[in-house]
């Protein structure tokens, strides 16, 4: 993994390596002396072009991404400084990831994504899912303004979003929850 420079606190950009021949390709997705993280489940998520997922927050949990194939917009949300009374305003940090693209992404750190292609995104985590540490806020909330780009190619004047991805709160919402 080649690390890139983060505006965030925590986060590690980078790419895995692919190796590859006639036979097809090998790439390693994470190694434990590269990142300690003890990661006890891997999820694979798929996502049709103009689907969001996000603005997902976890407290206690270490993600990494790797992006098998694909290319998805990642956006991150600093929401520490706002849960720690410090600040009114998140850090917010967006880039397009290619293929073999990375990212860790600490507690604290909300995240989403948008499908700009078909995509493929594998994900470690830190925690066994059990629903306890699941929140989210709006992923279009003004006060964050992530600039979430078009989808070429699709006919969808709105992302595609789950239920649960269409009634978050706003950010201020969720962290007078989180606080109280």
């Amino acid at each position: 993994m080649n690390p890139d420079a983060a505006a965030i606190p925590g986060v590690t950009w980078g790419s895995v390596d692919r190796h590859a021949d006639e036979r097809g390709s090998f790439r390693e997705l994470w190694r434990s002396s590269r990142l300690p993280e003890p990661f006890v489940q891997v999820n694979l998520s798929t996502s049709a072009p103009g689907v969001l997922r996000g603005l997902h927050l976890h407290r206690r949990q270490v993600d990494h991404w790797v992006v098998a194939s694909g290319r998805p917009f990642v956006a991150l949300v600093d929401v520490r400084p706002l849960l720690e009374g410090r600040g009114s305003r998140p850090v917010v940090e967006s880039r397009e990831l290619p293929a073999d693209g990375s990212v860790t992404i600490p507690p604290g750190v909300a995240h989403g994504f948008l499908a700009l292609e078909a995509l493929e995104l594998v994900y470690l985590v830190s925690n066994e899912y059990d629903g306890s540490d699941e929140h989210g806020f709006a992923w279009d909330d003004a006060t964050v303004a992530v600039p979430w780009p078009d989808v070429p190619g699709t006919t969808h004047v709105r992302p595609v979003l789950s239920e649960r991805d269409r009634s978050n709160p706003s950010l201020a919402e969720l962290v007078a929850r989180l606080r109280a």
